[in-house]
C-alpha cells in the first residue's frame, strides 16, 4: 500500500543503513511541496523578493517536530489521529477536527487539481477545464484499485525536478548579499499583504493533512508487519523511533530546502524584472527560465504533476482515514473498495469535492495561494490537540513527549495563531 522503512540491519554500507530507514517521512516531505506550496513561494519571492528566506530555518525544526510527534503518536497508540481523538476526547472534539481538516483538505485538493490541469494545458494546448475530471479520474482509479505505493514509486521521481529551482537559483545570479542577510535576519511588516503572505507559508509548510498522514502512516506500516489489532501495534523501540527521526528530519529537510530555494529563484527573476503580482501558472514557471530556456514550461508541468501526484491522493487519503477511523468504519489503503466501502466513498468524494471547487472559477494561482492561508488558519487547533495527545500519558505511557518537542509543539501553535489573528487585524 505504501512505501516503508526497513528497520533491518544492512552489512552493505552506511549509505545503504540510512537508506532503508527512509519511508513515510521522506515522502511526506515530497507531498508536503505540492502545488499550493509551490505556488505560495512563488508568490512570497515574487512580491517580496527576498524577504521571506528566513521562514525556512524557522520552520524546519518546527515542522520537524510536529512531524515526529504525529508519527510517535500513530507508531505509540497504534491508532491514526481520528481513532485517538475519538477514543480520548470523544466526538465533541472529534467532528470538529474532522471539519477543519475537511476545509482545508478540499480547498487543497481543489487548488492542486487546477494546477496540474493549468501548467499541462501550457504544454499541449488542451483546456484545463477538461484536464480536471481527467486527473481526478485519474487518482481515484489509481487510488481504489491501485495502491498510493503504486503512485508514489512512478511519481516520486518527478519530484526530482524541483531540484531546478536550486540550479536556476545560481544559474539567475542574485545579489548573494542580500540573500544572506534576508535569511539569517527575520523581517516582519504590519501589513494586510505581508501577514497574509506569511500565513500562506505557514500553513503550506504546516499542512494539517499532513498531521493526520503521518500517524496512520505508521499504524499502515505496522499493519504491513502483520500487526494487526491495536494491541499489537502498542509500543515502539528506540530503533523503531530513532529510524523515523532519520526518516522524518531527512524528509522534512528535503522539503524546507526546496521551499527556500522557490523563493530564492522567485525572488531572483521576478520580482527583479517587475513581476509581483502573479495570477497565472505561465508567470509562475517562469522563474525556471534561467535553467530550462524554452523548456521552461515542460519542465514546470512536470514538477507539478508529479508534486500533485503525490499530494492530493495524501490529501483525499487522510480525510477519508479521520472520518472513517472516527466512524469506526474499515479503513486502509491496503483494502479493496468492497472490503471497505464507507473509506472509499469518503476516498471519492473528496476528490470529487476538490474537482467541483475548480468550477466556481477562482484563478489558478489565487487559488493555490487560498489553500494554503486556509490551512494556515485551522492547523493552530489541530496542532494544540496533537501536542496534548502527545503529552497525554494514558495514550504514549513512557513513550510521551519531551520537554524539546512539546516546547517546539506549543510555539508552533502561538506562531501560526499570532499569525493568523495579525491577517485579520491587518
Amino acid at each position: 500500500m505504501k512505501i516503508t522503512r526497513d528497520s533491518t540491519r544492512s552489512s552493505s554500507g552506511p549509505l545503504r543503513m540510512f537508506l532503508s530507514k527512509l519511508g513515510p517521512g521522506l515522502i511526506t516531505g515530497a507531498a508536503d511541496d505540492d502545488p499550493s506550496g509551490i505556488g505560495t513561494y512563488s508568490i512570497a519571492g515574487a512580491q517580496f523578493g527576498y524577504l521571506f528566506l528566513w521562514t525556512a530555518w524557522l520552520l524546519f525544526p518546527l515542522m520537524a517536530a510536529i512531524q515526529l510527534i504525529c508519527s510517535r503518536l500513530g507508531m505509540v497508540s497504534g491508532r491514526g489521529l481520528g481513532g485517538l481523538l475519538r477514543k480520548h476526547y470523544g466526538p465533541w472534539v472529534l467532528w470538529p477536527a474532522c471539519a477543519l481538516l475537511i476545509v482545508a483538505n478540499t480547498v487543497n485538493i481543489a487548488a492542486d487539481l487546477g494546477a496540474m490541469a493549468a501548467s499541462t494545458a501550457m504544454v499541449t494546448g488542451v483546456s484545463a477545464w477538461a484536464l480536471i475530471p481527467f486527473f481526478t479520474i485519474v487518482l481515484t482509479v489509481l487510488m481504489m484499485w491501485g495502491s498510493y505505493r503504486l503512485i508514489a514509486r512512478i511519481f516520486k521521481w518527478l519530484t526530482l525536478v524541483l531540484f531546478a529551482y536550486v540550479i536556476s537559483a545560481f544559474l539567475s545570479h542574485p545579489n548573494w548579499h542580500a540573500v544572506w542577510i534576508a535569511t539569517v535576519e527575520p523581517h516582519f511588516s504590519w501589513s494586510h499583504d505581508y501577514n497574509s503572505t506569511l500565513v500562506a507559508v505557514l500553513g503550506t509548510t504546516i499542512s494539517p493533512f499532513l498531521f493526520f498522514w503521518q500517524a496512520i502512516q505508521e499504524v499502515e506500516e505496522e499493519r504491513e508487519q502483520g500487526k494487526l489489532t491495536v494491541a499489537e501495534r502498542k509500543g515502539a523501540t528506540e530503533e523503531d523511533k530513532a529510524n523515523s527521526r532519520v526518516d522524518i528530519i531527512t524528509g522534512m529537510l528535503f522539503s524546507n530546502l526546496i521551499m527556500y530555494f522557490v523563493v530564492l529563484t522567485t525572488g531572483a527573476t521576478l520580482h527583479l524584472h517587475g513581476q509581483t503580482h502573479l495570477t497565472t501558472t505561465q508567470q509562475v514557471a517562469a522563474a525556471l527560465g534561467p535553467l530550462a530556456g524554452k523548456a521552461t514550461y515542460l519542465l514546470f508541468t512536470l514538477g507539478i504533476i508529479g508534486t500533485g501526484m503525490l499530494s492530493v491522493p495524501v490529501l483525499a487519503g487522510s480525510t477519508a482515514y479521520a472520518i472513517a477511523e472516527g466512524a469506526r468504519w474499515r479503513e486502509s489503503l491496503a483494502l479493496k473498495p468492497r472490503e471497505a466501502p464507507q473509506f472509499y466513498a469518503v476516498l471519492a468524494a473528496a476528490f470529487l469535492g476538490g474537482m467541483a471547487l475548480n468550477y466556481l472559477h477562482f484563478g489558478v494561482v489565487a487559488m493555490l495561494f487560498l489553500s494554503a492561508v486556509v490551512n494556515g488558519v485551522l492547523a493552530p487547533p489541530l496542532i494544540v490537540m496533537v501536542v496534548l495527545l502527545s503529552t497525554n500519558r494514558r495514550v504514549m505511557g513512557k513513550h510521551a513527549s519531551g520537554r524539546t518537542l512539546q516546547i517546539l509543539g506549543w510555539i508552533t501553535a502561538v506562531l501560526m495563531t499570532f499569525a493568523a489573528v495579525g491577517m485579520f487585524v491587518a
